[in-house]
């Protein structure tokens, strides 16, 4: 072997090629992966959908950012093999390195190796945590492009949905993490857009997060601009979209429809992190903004404090677009799968969320 260096990304595809061949010496055999261009030399692929999710179908079990407990593990097989799907479980998935899921490669190794694997038909995280944003760079995002594959979760998965979405093509989904305590509501709205195709999905807001908003006021869904906006689909977790504001991973968000949600933080960094975001692109270029339930984002009691809906009014008060918060997704139970790059039209009079073209093919 040639003493150069090998680029991460190029180890990473190496190793998940080394999960899928069989023992011995055929993985000496096994070809070398030309090294992909850098993610700025590539324009902004065209949206491509996965293929539906089916009952029976193997679903790979990855950890591409916190690491997990195997009693974490179990509890996510379990979820998995309840809605009538089989399991593969990432091989690096059980390491810790960290606060991580094993080493850079490591969770690069099963991120390729999944999207590789014939037998596996989508991609479900286990958690978010942090450290996903560690892979962007040696990510192969042709590889991806070339073998297309739901991928579901949220939270540390941002940086994922983001990146891919800019530089595979591909549709991913913001939605429960396989360790989320299932609901029917979650299963419906995840499945519904994940199996079943249809020309348009309308998504009404969770009945439960209305009862809950009774104890919890943030639960509630709240109208700062009423209106009509129609576009792509595009956002997360808002300390990850923030975080990748100026890179060649951030999120154009323009005459698209927004979506942020956050969860354990003071309005003060949700304040931060909107102003980022607002200097990077403007929320005056969105066509819509839609902030999900940010549950125990309040000031602490002793502390002099906006509120968080007062912190959300200084961004969303100006603009002369629909824009809501207190929506069914984020950091909660009781939240609907988002396919981030499709085409969708926010009512917020009528508090809806319609899908304009199916998530899958």
């Amino acid at each position: 072997m040639s003493n150069s260096k090998i680029s991460r990304r190029a180890f990473g595809s190496l190793i998940a090629a080394a999960a899928l061949a069989p023992a011995g010496p055929a993985l000496a055999a096994a070809p070398r992966r030309a090294r992909a261009s850098h993610p700025q030399q590539r324009p902004m692929k065209h949206l491509i959908k996965p293929p539906r999710l089916a009952q029976g179908d193997t679903i790979g079990l990855i950890a591409p950012a916190g690491h997990v407990s195997d009693k974490t593990i179990e509890k996510s097989v379990q979820h998995i093999e309840a809605l009538g799907f089989k399991v593969k479980v990432g091989r690096y998935i059980r390491e810790v390195f960290g606060k991580y899921a094993g080493s850079v490669d490591m969770r690069l190794a099963d991120l390729h190796g999944m999207f590789l694997d014939p037998e596996i038909k989508a991609l479900w995280c286990i958690r978010g945590g942090s450290g996903a944003i560690s892979l962007l760079k040696h990510i192969d995002y042709e590889l991806i492009r070339n073998h297309p594959k739901i991928l579901l979760g949220y939270s540390d998965i941002t940086a994922l949905h983001l990146a891919i979405r800019r530089h595979s093509g591909l549709v991913t989904f913001h939605g429960p993490v396989a360790a989320s305590t299932p609901c029917d509501y979650s299963n419906e709205h995840m499945l519904a857009v994940l199996t079943d195709p249809q020309p348009t999905y309308t998504i009404q807001m969770a009945q439960e997060n209305a009862l809950h908003a009774q104890e919890e006021p943030h639960y509630a869904v709240r109208t700062v601009h009423g209106g009509v906006a129609t576009g792509p689909l595009i956002g997360g977790n808002l300390s990850l979209v923030a975080a990748l504001a100026g890179t060649e991973y951030a999120a154009d968000f323009r005459n698209s429809i927004l979506f942020l949600e956050e969860v354990n933080e003071e309005p003060y960094r949700i304040d931060r992190w909107m102003t980022q975001l607002d200097l990077a692109v403007g929320f005056d270029k969105a066509a819509a903004l839609m902030v999900g339930i940010c549950d125990k984002c309040g000031p602490d009691e002793h502390d002099e404090s906006l509120t968080l809906d007062q912190t959300f009014d200084v961004h969303l008060t100006p603009l002369r677009v629909p824009a809501v918060t207190g929506w069914s997704f984020g950091h909660i139970r009781n939240q609907f799968t988002i396919p981030v790059g499709v085409k969708a039209t926010l009512d917020a009079d009528k508090q809806t969320l319609t899908l304009l073209e199916p998530a899958v093919s």
